[in-house]
């Protein structure tokens, strides 16, 4: 059983569509990583529109996959990208989305073989 995410929505949103499901894991595991990054390294640059993009890309991922705290977050990234906060209000907020993104795809890549 899914500890760091749930399948539930992806399955109702598929009508129990297996491969709709295999092309959402595989997504979440190849793109959300990278999009990390950026939004990573708009933090760190300052550049906050970077951040936005890439915050507000993988914000319904998130949800679909049932990673309720983190989706909840990256809201939270995505509002301090809009005021142009300071790097220090955001760095934990990151930080805890990142180690929920990396806990799922760990989980994932073993309960799907990938």
């Amino acid at each position: 059983m899914a500890i760091n995410y749930n399948l539930a929505k992806v399955y109702a949103l598929s009508d129990n569509d297996t491969e709709f499901v295999m092309q959402i894991i595989n997504l979440f595991v190849t793109e959300v990583p990278e999009d990390m990054k950026e939004i990573e390294a708009g933090i760190k640059e300052k550049d906050h529109k970077r951040a936005y993009a890439y915050a507000h890309k993988i914000k319904p991922t998130l949800d679909l996959l049932g990673m309720t705290v983190a989706h909840q977050e990256i809201l939270e990234v995505e509002a301090w990208t809009k005021v142009e906060g300071k790097r220090k209000e955001i760095d934990a907020t990151f930080e805890s989305i990142q180690s929920q993104v990396d806990k799922a795809i760990k989980e994932i890549k073993k309960d799907f073989d990938l």
